[in-house]
């Protein structure tokens, strides 16, 4: 179980910009690099897999997902991937690149916060076969390393947006203000979440009053803001414990911000029906 934080620096296929691109034919690493990264990583950038035809499963966070024809998988940093030990398929593309290389493009894409939670999505034939004439037309582009970054940034604008249409074309619900809160209140919990920051704070934060936000993250994601942000750490405990990052249960617990480990135990038997020390035990069989 290796980070592979130094992929997309040591293996990057443009001088200038952190990115990795593998197709069938294009942009697979040796053997004996794959051997030493394994087939589970936490991830430090973005990864995309791109079926085009054939059938395939990766784990994300501890959950399998099937991959079939016309549907594209995304994995966001800090994210558990396990990656399949066979067949990958027969067409597909796999995409990498990090926060410094999103930095550069020109708007944001709100697909890649997640807030339907939904990681996979099933494209229609006509946007497969766009989604895959951008990824030809950036693996041309990534042939050569001296590649100009703007033509790459500008094809992967092109990607990320053909992207986040079909991951919102999905869900009947339309991108409104409600939608743009539920984006604002997750990336709020992402970077503040070991503070334990009150509620009415948070709606505070977002402009909002209390039942607002209730509204507006159980319409979202199913659970009160409270519920969210527990299951959001406990998450975090469990890939802290699929990493081995913490000593002990007392430091985990202080590490997310828990003044009480007593308490911190009680929350994880609660939303995974596991002891910390079984979940650990079952780790060994994934």
């Amino acid at each position: 179980m290796q980070d592979i934080g130094p992929l997309l620096t040591l293996y990057k296929q443009n001088h200038r910009l952190p990115i990795l691109l593998i197709s069938p034919t294009f942009g697979h690493l040796s053997p004996e690099i794959a051997n030493q990264y394994g087939l589970t990583h936490r991830k430090n950038h973005y990864f995309f897999f791109f079926m085009i035809e054939g059938f395939t499963k990766h784990g994300v966070d501890l959950q399998q997902f099937e991959i079939k024809n016309n549907q594209l998988l995304f994995i966001l940093p800090h994210q558990i991937h396990q990656l399949p030990s066979g067949q990958k398929g027969t067409d597909y593309f796999k995409l990498g690149f990090d926060e410094s290389c999103l930095s550069l493009l020109p708007k944001h894409y709100p697909f890649l916060i997640n807030p339907l939670n939904n990681q996979k999505i099933h494209l229609t034939p006509s946007a497969a076969a766009r989604l895959k004439s951008i990824f030809e037309l950036l693996r041309e582009l990534l042939r050569e390393m001296d590649t100009d970054p703007e033509l790459i940034l500008a094809h992967l604008n092109s990607l990320l947006t053909e992207i986040n249409t079909a991951y919102f074309a999905t869900d009947k619900r339309p991108v409104d203000e409600k939608l743009s809160k539920y984006i604002s209140f997750k990336l709020y919990v992402e970077n503040n979440l070991t503070d334990h920051t009150p509620i009415q704070n948070i709606a505070e934060e977002l402009t909002l009053n209390t039942n607002s936000l209730y509204t507006i993250v159980k319409h979202y994601s199913g659970l009160s803001p409270k519920e969210f942000i527990t299951n959001r750490l406990i998450l975090e405990a469990k890939r802290r414990l699929y990493y081995s990052e913490s000593h002990s249960i007392k430091e985990l617990a202080y590490d997310l911000g828990f003044n009480d480990p007593e308490y911190f135990s009680r929350l994880f038997k609660k939303v995974t029906g596991k002891t910390i020390n079984i979940f650990v035990q079952d780790l060994s069989g994934y």
